[in-house]
C-alpha cells in the first residue's frame, strides 16, 4: 500500500515542527532528514542545516559569496547536503521515509532528485513536505500524483496533525507493535 503524505503551505507556517513531531512520535521507523535555520548571535538567519534523524548534520546553504547555486541571498552546498542527507533515504522494509523538503535549494542536487523519484516508485511510505507554489520538476510531478494526499497546514489544523499523521503512517507499517 502507498502512503505517500505531503505538507505544503507558505513558508514559516511550520511544516518543519509538524514533521519533527511525527519523527518523533514514528521513533525507529522513521528516516530521513529535516532542515533547519542557522542563525547567529544576534538572532538572524544566516543559512540553513540539515539533520538527519539518526543526527548526522551538514549545511545546506549560507549567506556566503562562496561557490555554489544561489538561492535569493544563500549559496546552497550541495555536496554537504548530499553527503548528509542521502544515506538517510535508504529505503528498508518497514521504514518511513521522511523528507523535509523537496525544495528548490534541494533540487539543486541531481542525485536528490533521482532518489526522491526513485522512492516514490517503490512501496516505501513518505512523510514528505512541498512547497506551497511553484518547485519546478519533482514538485510539479508530485502534485499530479494519484496517490499523493496533500495536506495544507493552517494555523487551525497545525497542532493536530503531528498525531493525526503518524496514525496514518503507523498503520500501515508492518512489525509496529505500538
Amino acid at each position: 500500500m502507498n502512503v505517500r503524505i505531503f505538507l505544503t503551505g507558505p513558508p514559516g507556517c511550520g511544516k518543519t515542527t509538524v514533521v519533527r513531531k511525527v519523527a518523533d512520535l514514528l521513533g525507529p521507523t522513521a528516516s530521513g532528514f529535516y532542515t533547519e535555520e542557522i542563525r547567529d548571535a544576534k538572532r538572524q538567519r544566516t543559512g540553513f542545516r540539515v539533520l538527519t534523524l539518526d543526527g548526522n548534520r551538514g549545511e545546506l546553504a549560507l549567506k556566503t559569496s562562496g561557490r555554489g547555486p544561489r538561492v535569493g541571498s544563500y549559496r546552497v552546498n550541495v555536496e554537504s547536503f548530499e553527503r548528509v542527507a542521502l544515506p538517510s533515504l535508504e529505503a528498508s522494509e518497514g521504514r518511513i521515509l521522511v523528507i523535509d523538503e523537496i525544495g528548490k535549494m534541494e533540487c539543486f542536487s541531481e542525485r536528490f532528485v533521482r532518489r526522491v523519484r526513485e522512492i516514490l516508485q517503490t512501496d516505501s511510505p513518505v512523510l514528505a513536505t512541498i512547497p506551497s507554489r511553484g518547485g519546478g520538476e519533482p514538485v510539479e510531478g508530485i502534485r499530479r500524483m494519484s496517490d499523493a494526499k496533500i495536506y495544507t497546514l493552517t494555523p487551525e489544523n497545525r497542532d493536530a496533525l503531528p498525531a493525526q499523521l503518524a496514525a496514518i503512517l503507523t498503520a500501515i507499517v508492518p512489525g509496529r507493535d505500538d
